[in-house]
């Protein structure tokens, strides 16, 4: 009982991490793939973004659990940990942030405007996480906002390729999650009224340390 007691309180504040948080939705990811290839006979991808389509809204939110094999996620899970991590470095609520409004803005944009027939993949949420390194680099021009932004057009500044006219290629989900990041990274990059434009620490909310990680 007493081990049990102290594994649980581990095991949250792991999940409370940014890192720690990333790995368990990949870790969902991976698990959605392998229970849809073997269990499922991959029904679950004709659930993905259908543009225009009354049955193609929840693929909004389902589009970015879905892939198209394991290659397809594969493809999608050292970015969406790098840059998911380097987002996340300022806080794991601007991580949030970041990853709902990527999956509603960049998920609806793609609903709205792209062809197509069936958009899945978490590459759109990747394409935001860039989208919002890129964003906060322009509007912010604080160290801690360019250092990851350096480093992830140094790492991934070639997928902006992904994010052009091509076929095969569901580039619209690409090119809408990357205005979705360019967008939050805008909104979210208004310091407050009080704070100290010189000043090179945290200036905001989600930049304060987290309160369930501090030691009791």
């Amino acid at each position: 009982m007493a081990g049990e007691r102290y594994r649980a309180p581990k095991l949250a504040r792991g999940l409370s991490t940014p890192i720690g948080l990333i790995l368990a939705v990949l870790v969902l990811l991976w698990a959605i793939e392998a229970a849809d290839s073997a269990l499922l006979g991959e029904r679950l991808q004709a659930h993905g973004i259908g543009p225009r389509r009354i049955d193609g809204l929840e693929g909004i939110v389902l589009a970015p659990l879905l892939h198209g094999g394991f290659g397809h996620l594969l493809s999608n899970s050292v970015p969406f940990v790098a840059l998911g991590w380097l987002v996340a470095l300022r806080g794991i609520r601007y991580w949030l942030w970041v990853t709902v409004i990527a999956v509603v803005l960049g998920g609806g944009l793609t609903w709205l405007l792209a062809g197509g027939t069936n958009h899945i993949g978490a590459s759109g949420v990747v394409f935001a996480y860039l989208g919002a390194l890129l964003g906060g680099a322009f509007y912010d021009r604080r160290a801690q906002v360019l250092a990851p932004a350096l480093i992830a057009v140094l790492l991934y500044g070639g997928l902006l390729a992904g994010a052009v006219p091509q076929a095969d290629v569901s580039w619209e989900g690409h090119l809408y999650g990357l205005v979705a990041g360019v967008l939050v990274a805008r909104q979210l990059a208004e310091p407050p009224a009080e704070a100290d434009p010189e000043a090179d620490g945290p200036q905001y909310p989600w930049e304060a340390d987290e309160p369930w990680l501090d030691d009791e």
